[in-house]
């Protein structure tokens, strides 16, 4: 079991540093100039994990447009010309870089006053295209082997420190509200906090370790908590996984003790239930949190990791 990383101030007083940093320049005296005709920040979020730290940050005092609609995989994401010029006039942007290849040209080109990265306000891992390599495996390409692992707003603790660098961010570019802000970030934090007992107590005692998903989401919730991923595919949703891949999780997943193969909303469900009908397994939804829709399991971030949770209890055998 991993020893549990709280959210603590040091992290936070980090993240802070660290969303300062990232904030493209932008002089005090230019804030009052950056606000819409409601005389709110007109932020620009990415999807949907980037638009709700805006919403719950921002509250009354933001205006939020998301570039991935819901029910769109955000990967696949390709940017309208009526988006570059929501980008080119907004107050800030809000983005997760390696993501979206489509949104990352996007925002380099644009004249956006503030650009938030949130994968500069925590520290991202290479977790691979599955949770561990095994011998013989096939060679991953390049690409795969050395790009970080962005689906980081999986893991509450790693999220939170993204929310207080986003907020130390909307400070900076509207200062009158800066306290309101800082409320704000503060309810939230406490909402992670909270989550991330729920998650260190629900899957302390479980009888496996190890769970089959469709894709690579959940290297950092993983990890954070002492459980193992394996990915029929890799981070790609899309990419269709190697029959020698799927003998091997069957063959794991009876050494395992695996029950279920986990799926998700915004991909088809073909390649999991085809494993889980070969190797005699369960199937259920993991939500990777990237869209929020009428199938997702709650109406937030929040009530979806709820119901996340109750997913990998069931499945794991939590006692």
């Amino acid at each position: 079991m991993n020893v549990r990383r709280v959210i603590s101030g040091t992290a936070i007083a980090a993240a802070t540093a660290l969303g300062l940093g990232a904030l493209s320049a932008c002089s005090s005296d230019s804030s009052a100039s950056d606000r819409n005709v409601t005389g709110q920040l007109d932020v620009v979020a990415s999807f949907y994990p980037m638009q709700y730290l805006a919403e719950q940050i921002g509250g009354r005092h933001v205006s939020i447009s998301t570039l991935t609609e819901p029910g769109q995989e955000p990967h696949d994401l390709e940017i309208s010309a009526k988006q570059t010029a929501q980008l080119q006039e907004a107050d800030a942007v809000l983005y997760l870089k390696g993501l979206q290849p489509a949104v990352d040209e996007a925002v380099s080109q644009s004249e956006a006053k503030t650009k938030i990265d949130a994968a500069t306000l925590t520290t991202l891992e290479d977790h691979g295209s599955t949770e561990h390599s095994h011998e013989g495996e096939e060679a991953h390409s390049d690409e795969d082997a050395s790009a970080l692992d962005p689906h980081v707003w999986l893991d509450p603790v790693k999220y939170a420190e993204i929310a207080d660098g986003v907020s130390a961010a909307f400070q900076k570019a509207d200062p009158t509200n800066a306290a309101e802000y800082k409320l704000n970030t503060k309810a939230l934090t406490a909402k992670l906090t909270s989550l991330d007992t729920s998650f260190e107590d629900g899957l302390k005692n479980t009888a496996s370790k190890v769970f089959f998903t469709n894709h690579a989401a959940f290297g950092y919730l993983a990890e954070r908590y002492g459980l193992t991923q394996e990915a029929i595919a890799g981070v790609d949703p899309e990419s269709e996984p190697s029959a020698a891949r799927m003998k091997e999780l069957q063959q794991e997943a009876k050494a395992d003790g695996v029950t279920t193969v986990f799926y998700e909303t915004l991909v088809s469900d073909k390649t999991a239930k085809t494993l889980a009908e070969d190797a005699n397994l369960k199937t259920d939804v993991l939500d990777p949190l990237e869209g929020i829709t009428e199938k997702s399991r709650g109406d937030d971030y929040i009530a979806v990791m709820e119901a996340n949770l109750k997913a990998l209890q069931t499945a794991l055998g939590a006692k």
